[in-house]
């Protein structure tokens, strides 16, 4: 399935354009559209502009997540893992980028830094009531089944 998404280029000559790398891929990549390269300090984060912005359709939102390769190799992730772009927001894409790692990581200009997955999203009418359907489960919460 396909959806149309507008986007507008914030800084010609720097901004890419999301790129899906394969056939399959769930996500596009996002580019860190800098001028010069920046160091992400162990346990600290930053926000990346993409130099790039959307117009979601309503009825979906974009999910920024990591890249598993900056994940494995650099502990370099999202702290806001996914990040919700919604179909009303209209500026700057940026990505909350997380040094988890032990050493400093630097971002380069145009480097792929966080991939761009959009889903469909549905809205809840929440409704009041004395008491919820029973289950099996019931009111086990976190660890209930054996971690």
């Amino acid at each position: 399935m396909k959806i149309e998404v507008q986007l507008k280029i914030l800084r010609q000559g720097k901004a890419q354009l999301p790129q899906y790398r394969t056939s399959g891929a769930s996500g596009a990549d996002l580019y860190a559209c800098i001028d010069e390269a920046v160091t992400i300090m162990p346990g600290d984060t930053i926000a990346v502009p993409t130099g790039i912005a959307l117009a979601i359709p309503p009825g979906f939102e974009g999910q920024v997540r990591a890249r598993s390769g900056l994940a494995l190799q650099h502990n370099i992730g999202l702290i806001n893992a996914p990040g919700t772009i919604d179909s009303d927001f209209r500026g700057e894409v940026k990505v909350l980028l997380t040094n988890f790692g032990k050493q400093p990581y630097v971002v380069q200009p145009g480097e792929r830094i966080a991939q761009l997955v959009i889903v469909p999203v549905a809205h809840a009418d929440f409704k009041i009531v004395e008491c919820l359907p029973e289950t099996k489960r019931g009111e086990g919460g976190f660890g209930h089944t054996g971690w």
